[in-house]
């Protein structure tokens, strides 16, 4: 994913904040909201809502104030306080985001006392279903509906007939219900569908992670698997030029072509190695040498056999020109990191590679030594190439074991599915 893109959103998400309500703003980013112990600042949004709902409040608070002279038995007292609780009612419509519930509750009360607050009252409900879980809504929702026609009964409205008023009021109650309810839902929508955003990226995100590390994996037991052999050439050959001062000159000049061809040959790995990195492709598409086949293994313990090694190469295959890529490679790897090996730990050995199989059997491969007779050169390694040919062998659907044999040589046997045509 484009490092741009949430750059981009949050952006987009700043400019338009002010058409969002605070308590939406903070939970969509809280990392913007208030600061910890405060509620959200209002936006331009919240102060254009709130002003609404107090002008409407008023509005219907005067409308029912002008009918208070016709409701018949009313007291003068019983008209100015039911007026009083009515102003009152609408200032605290300022806080109703602050406590809706609280507010909700009072509201009860003041509504069965005062015509005047019945706009408020209203708004408080509506503000109580936007803010607040269901269960709130129903209680005190159904506190206010059960009340209505009472209210009603004592105070019967001078226009209206008691059923019509109480149906009417029932209905507008319902729908403010419904109306806060839906608002509600519609911001856990918005909430539920920025979650799935952001688990959506956090979840491309570690699998472009996992991705990369398992490139990273890839190609660093490809470059070992390629330059193990090489830089192994090159030690056991400086070494044996460091430990033998007394060898000849033809000794001197072969080692020391050796070490030239083996890092010719290095550094040649290593530039298809980074081609291959460059171009983003893979490697039969990236430009350089082929990759290697079960034919190679000839050329492989040839190679070894003019390093000074002695080989015996036991090809027993049939269908070699049909095998797939990937075993030759694989195949050529386990022999490749099995000779590595027999020349650092064992050298002067005679080493055995034996390979057989044909298609629908498989194929089987192992590289024998045995005990070195004298003391060898000693030569770093920690063992994470047969670690990684194991892994190898495991993706290709087969096999690896590796081991001391029991006249205390090595051998590594593995083998590895090869279909049929």
């Amino acid at each position: 994913m484009n490092d741009e893109q949430p750059a981009r959103q949050t952006g987009e998400f700043e400019g338009l904040r002010w058409l969002f309500p605070s308590a939406l703003v903070h939970e969509l980013d809280p990392a913007a909201g208030a600061a910890p112990g405060r509620r959200p600042r209002r936006t331009a949004r919240d102060w254009v809502v709130d002003f609404s709902c107090f002008l409407l409040a008023v509005l219907l608070g005067v409308a029912a104030a002008q009918a208070l002279p016709r409701e018949a038995g009313l007291p003068h007292s019983a008209a100015v306080l039911d007026q009083l609780l009515g102003a009152v009612a609408c200032a605290v419509v300022w806080f109703r985001r602050r406590w809706p519930l609280g507010l909700a509750l009072a509201m009860i009360p003041v509504g069965f006392l005062s015509n005047t607050a019945g706009g408020a009252d209203m708004i408080a409900l509506f503000t109580l279903a936007v803010h607040r879980p269901f269960r709130h809504v129903a209680w005190i929702g159904g506190a206010g509906l059960a009340l209505v026609p009472l209210f009603y009964w004592l105070r019967p409205d001078p226009d209206l007939p008691y059923a019509g008023i109480v149906v009417f009021t029932e209905l507008l109650t319902v729908s403010v219900i419904g109306w806060g309810m839906f608002v509600r839902s519609k911001r856990q929508l918005m909430l539920s569908l920025r979650d799935r955003a952001r688990r959506a990226e956090t979840e491309a995100r570690l699998r472009a992670e996992q991705a990369q590390r398992l490139a990273r994996e890839a190609i660093a037991r490809e470059m070992h698997d390629v330059l193990a052999h090489r830089l192994t050439l090159l030690s056991v050959h400086a070494g044996a030029l460091e430990f033998r001062p007394d060898a000849t000159r033809e000794e001197i000049a072969r080692a020391a072509g050796v070490i030239r061809e083996s890092a010719h040959e290095a550094l040649q790995d290593l530039r298809e190695i980074i081609g291959v990195l460059r171009a983003g492709e893979s490697d039969d598409a990236a430009g350089g040498r082929p990759q290697p086949t079960l034919a190679a293994l000839d050329a492989l313990v040839a190679e070894c056999r003019e390093a000074g090694m002695k080989v015996t190469l036991d090809h027993r295959l049939t269908g070699v020109e049909n095998a797939p890529a990937s075993l030759g490679r694989t195949a050529y790897r386990i022999a490749q990191e099995a000779l590595t090996n027999a020349r650092k730990h064992a050298p002067g050995t005679e080493v055995t590679v034996r390979v057989g199989g044909a298609p629908g059997e498989g194929l089987t491969i192992s590289v024998h030594n045995p005990a070195p007779a004298g003391e060898a050169v000693p030569v770093p390694g920690s063992g994470q190439g047969l670690i990684g040919l194991t892994e190898r062998a495991t993706l290709a659907g087969g096999r690896l074991d590796h081991g001391p044999t029991r006249e205390k040589g090595f051998e590594v046997r593995g083998w590895l599915p090869w279909n049929g045509s």
